[in-house]
């Protein structure tokens, strides 16, 4: 029977040998791919602005109000 090493210990275990090292990257890898890909969809399907037809949209005014004039003596 063999005696195994310390040097062949340390490759067993090393960190490219651990599935879910390589299964966490994997995921990793996938949502930024992901993430890239909805922001490509988004900047390609921009959404067109909804003529409301109204001055206010849930009671939030779309224009600024005129500025006010100063009180001269």
């Amino acid at each position: 029977m063999r005696s195994r090493t310390p040097t062949t210990e340390r490759s067993r275990s090393a960190w490219y040998r651990q599935p879910v090292v390589w299964l966490g990257a994997l995921l990793f890898a996938a949502s930024l791919a992901g993430c890239v890909w909805m922001i490509v969809l988004g900047v390609r399907h921009a959404d067109e602005p909804i003529d409301t037809g109204s001055v206010e949209v849930l009671k939030m005014p779309l224009t600024r109000p005129a500025p006010a004039k100063p009180d001269t003596p």
